[in-house]
Parts: structure tokens; sequence; C-alpha cells
């Protein structure tokens, strides 16, 4: 019997025939009616032990077949059938196990389709000045252009290869956000010194378009300042090219939860189909100048999400785009 091969069940059925067998030998030693009343139930009690496995066994080889096809993809095998003892528990863990290779499968899928959506989008966002590119070049060799027309050439050329480099590194910048390969600094600093560290590279683009910054701030903010500084001139660069010419508020106070800072311009706000968008990599609004990459909103979120924080865009009720960045001081 195949029984017999396993090791657990034959400690079990000689365990049981010698303890039958030691009570007969005491038993013959008293009464010989007893003694036969005894092997008779130690006979009885080893046909049992031997009914009960087999049929345990079938179970069990039941339920590895189910686990076998579950594993070959089938992922409707039953398994509500084994209700009882050890089986029960292993039964259990088998509804967790399926459920996890579920949901890892369904991570999995989406993954596969942002991974596929991403490089069609990066595709896409580095063809086109790479189109430019070429056609300059071409337009360079050309024997018709004249000094100023190079010079021309020449200037949007740089702004294109420009481009790219932006797009580079903030894909980069995203990447190893998304892998979290980014230990962020913990620096607890005035919002004011981190709102100029903000503001200083858009600051020559922000007075030729005759833009001024109305700022009212106090408190302090618990973040890394390099990545933060970056992370809310993305957002002020955003404002900044949609506004045209005008004033960007700045509101930032500190209370026990949260710091937070309010960034509003006088533009023409958000259009109601772009909301729900305007955060999500490579999206350009219908208001968007056509100049960006529409990846800097999406890079700023994730800096401010790695550090405990959250951001909402919105149109405020004064006009403009409203732009509310808030930083806990514990996790939320």
């Amino acid at each position: 019997m195949k029984l017999f091969k396993n090791g657990e069940f034959v400690r079990l059925f000689v365990s049981a025939a010698g303890a039958g067998l030691l009570a007969f030998a005491v038993c013959l030693f008293f009464d010989v009616r007893a003694a036969m009343v005894c092997i008779a139930l130690t006979a009885a009690v080893c046909l049992t032990i031997c009914i009960d496995a087999r049929r345990r066994y079938r179970r069990i080889a039941a339920l590895s077949n189910d686990i076998d096809r579950m594993l070959a993809g089938e992922r409707r095998a039953d398994v509500t059938a084994y209700s009882e003892g050890e089986l029960s528990i292993l039964k259990n863990e088998l509804e967790k196990l399926m459920a996890l290779i579920d949901h890892q499968e369904t991570v999995l899928k989406n993954d596969k389709r942002l991974l596929a959506d991403s490089i069609a989008d990066i595709s896409h966002q580095i063809r086109t000045p790479l189109t430019s590119i070429n056609l300059l070049l071409a337009a360079l060799d050309s024997p018709d252009a004249d000094e100023a027309k190079r010079a021309e050439l020449l200037s949007e050329l740089h702004r294109q290869i420009a481009r790219i480099d932006r797009l580079v590194m903030s894909l980069l910048k995203l990447a190893r956000l998304d892998a979290d390969a980014v230990t962020m600094e913990q620096k607890t600093i005035p919002i004011e010194a981190l709102m100029r560290d903000a503001l200083e590279p858009v600051s020559i683009q922000m007075e030729l378009r005759e833009q001024r910054v109305d700022m009212d701030i106090s408190g302090c903010v618990a973040c890394d300042p390099s990545w933060t500084a970056e992370a809310i001139s993305n957002v002020i660069k955003n404002c900044s090219e949609h506004m045209g010419a005008g004033t960007l508020t700045i509101r930032a106070h500190e209370n026990p939860l949260y710091s937070e800072i309010v960034i509003r311009d006088s533009g023409p706000g958000i259009a109601p189909e772009d909301l729900p968008h305007i955060f999500e990599r490579f999206y350009k609004g219908r208001n968007s100048s056509g100049t960006g990459i529409g990846i800097g909103l999406a890079l700023m979120r994730a800096i401010v999400v790695k550090q405990n924080g959250s951001v909402k865009a919105e149109n405020a009720k004064e006009g403009g785009a409203k732009f509310t960045v808030r930083f806990y001081k514990s996790s939320v």
C-alpha cells in the first residue's frame, strides 16, 4: 500500500498496533476473553486509522491537483470543499495566496501598460525636437542661408537641444523617485527662504513677462530644501507660462498639523476637463503654450508626495489657477 510509504503514517500505525499488542499481552495474563476483545479493538483502531489516512491523503492529492491547475493558469479552481482540520488551514492560506497572485498579476499588467504608455510618450517627446534638429541642420547646410539666418537657426538648434536635455534630466529624476532611490534630507527651514530659492530660476522669465510676485509668508517647513525648491519652482514656472502679465500671489503659513504653501496666478485658470489630468506625465492642457514637455507638474507632485505631502490644483474664486501644497508633520 502507498500509505506505508509515508513515514508519518507508519509511525502512527506502529504506535497504535504496538499499544494494542501490549494491552493484549496484559489482558491475556488475566483473561483470555478480555485479550480477544482487546485484539479486536486494536484491529478496529488500526483499520480506522488506515481508512481515515487514505481518505485524507486522497483529499490532499485532490488539493495538490487544484494547486497544479492554478499554477498552470486556472484561477477558478474550487478549494471551498476543504473544510476540516489541517486542510481548512491550508485552504485559507491557499485562498490568501490566490488573492495575492491575482493582485500581483493585476499590478504587473498595469505596470506593463504604464511602461508601454511611458515609452510611447517619451519616444514622441524626443522625436519632436529631434525632427526639428534634423530640419535645422538641413537648413544650415543650405548654401542659400545668410549669416543672419544661420544665427537664427543656431539659436533654435540650441533651444531644441536644451529641451531634450531638460526632458532627459526630468525623466531621470522621476525614474529615481519611482524606484525609491532618492533619500530626502529633512531640514526645518523658513518657508520664505524656500520660496526665494524656488523663485530664483524663473525670476528673469517673470521680469521679461512683466509679472510681479505678491508674497505673505510665515512659519517653517520640514523638507529637503533642494528637491522641494525645484518642485515649487516647477509650479511657479507653470503659472508664469500661462498667466501673461500680472501678479503671482503666494501665501504660506505653518500650523500644528502641516506647513501650507498656496500659489495663485492671475491667468485664465485651468480648463475643467484638464483638472483631473493636470499632474499626469506628458499631459498638456488645452491652454498649453506648446513649449513645455508636460512633465514639470508630475515631477513636482512626486517630490512632494515623497516627503509626506500633498498637492492640489483648482481654479481660484478670484480667478486664475491655484495650487495648494502641504507638508504634513506626521503620517496621514
